[in-house]
C-alpha cells in the first residue's frame, strides 16, 4: 500500500519511501523528524518540546504553569498510588511483575520479538492485573476499559514517579521495523470524512490556530500522558486521545491498545527520543 504524506513530510525526507527509491530507515527518520521541528520552531529549545503547544506561546505557558501549582490530577495520583501498593487476589502487587516503578517510563513502549507485538505500559499493567486478579481493567459491564478510569490513575502515579527520566526507545531493527513503519504510515495517512492525517495538524500546521486552540507539534506529544483534559473533565490515556482525534476527523476509531494505536505510540515515542517524560499533564 502506497503511503500518503503531507508536504511537510516531504521536507522530512520521510516521503522517500513513497517514491519507491531509497528506503529511509528509523535512524534517518529520527534525525530528519527532529531537525524539521527544530528548524520550524528555531526559538524553542529542544527540551521544551515536552510542553507541547505551551512551548510555542509564552502567555499560554504562563497560564499552564499557574494551573500546575494546584494540578487537577492530584487526586488521580493518590488513587494510582493506592492501586500500586494494594495486593492482588494472589497476594502480589504491580511491583512484582512491573519491577522498579522509577524505571517503567524508560522501558515502554518496546518491541516484544517473542510475541511480535509492541508492549505499552498500559498493556503491561493490564496483563499484570489479569495475572493477579483474574481479570484486567474493565468497565461496569465487564468489558475492557483501557483508555481512562483506573488505568489512567495508575499511570498518573507511575508518570509522576518517572518525571525527569528521558525517552530512550531503541532504534527499531528486524521485525520491529515493520511495527515502526505501521505507526509511521498511520501518522501520515489521510482518513475520515475530513480526509486528514495526524501530520496535517501536528506537522504541517503545528503552531497555527484551529479555532481557539494552538496546534501542538507532534515532537513531544507522548511525554505528558496520562493527561487531565479540561474538555473531558477527567484524566485519560494517550490512546484515548488517539480515539478522540479519529472521531474529530470523522474516521472510525480503534480500540485502546489496538495494533494501530500501539504502532502509532511506538512511532511517536521513538521520534521523541531525548525528551523528558513530564506526565501526568493537564491540557485544555
Amino acid at each position: 500500500m502506497k503511503q500518503v504524506f503531507t508536504a511537510a513530510a516531504v521536507a522530512l525526507v520521510l516521503s522517500i519511501s513513497a517514491l519507491g527509491t531509497v528506503q529511509a530507515g528509523p535512524a534517518e527518520d529520527l534525525t530528519a523528524y527532529q531537525d524539521y521541528f527544530k528548524t520550524t520552531f528555531k526559538d524553542v529549545p529542544f527540551e521544551d518540546f515536552k510542553d507541547g503547544a505551551y512551548a510555542l506561546d509564552a502567555g499560554l505557558k504562563e497560564q499552564w504553569q499557574s494551573m500546575e501549582e494546584f494540578p487537577p490530577y492530584e487526586p488521580d495520583i493518590d488513587a494510582g498510588k493506592t492501586m500500586w501498593e494494594t495486593p492482588f487476589k494472589d497476594g502480589k502487587t504491580y511491583a512484582d511483575c512491573m519491577g522498579d516503578i522509577k524505571a517503567i517510563r524508560t522501558k515502554y513502549p518496546f518491541y516484544d520479538a517473542e510475541k511480535d507485538t509492541i508492549v505499552t505500559a498500559e498493556g503491561a499493567l493490564d496483563a499484570c492485573k489479569k495475572a493477579g486478579d483474574g481479570e484486567g481493567f474493565v468497565d461496569k459491564d465487564g468489558k475492557p476499559f483501557l483508555n481512562k478510569g483506573k488505568i489512567a490513575q495508575l499511570m498518573a502515579y507511575i508518570a509522576m514517579e518517572n518525571r525527569g527520566s528521558k525517552i530512550a526507545v531503541s532504534t527499531p531493527e528486524g521485525k520491529a521495523v515493520d511495527w515502526y513503519e505501521k505507526g509511521k504510515t498511520f501518522y501520515y495517512a489521510k482518513r475520515g470524512q475530513l480526509n486528514m492525517s495526524c501530520a496535517d495538524c501536528h506537522t504541517s500546521n503545528a503552531g497555527k490556530m484551529i479555532r481557539a486552540d494552538l496546534l501542538s507539534p507532534s515532537l513531544g506529544h507522548v511525554t505528558h500522558w496520562p493527561t487531565y483534559r479540561s474538555a473531558d473533565g477527567e484524566i485519560t490515556t494517550l490512546h484515548n486521545r488517539f480515539m478522540g482525534c479519529n472521531t474529530m476527523v470523522r474516521a472510525n476509531k480503534f480500540k485502546p491498545q489496538s495494533d494501530e494505536y500501539k504502532a502509532l505510540e511506538y512511532f511517536l515515542t521513538y521520534t521523541s527520543n531525548g525528551l523528558e517524560w513530564n506526565g501526568p499533564g493537564s491540557r485544555k
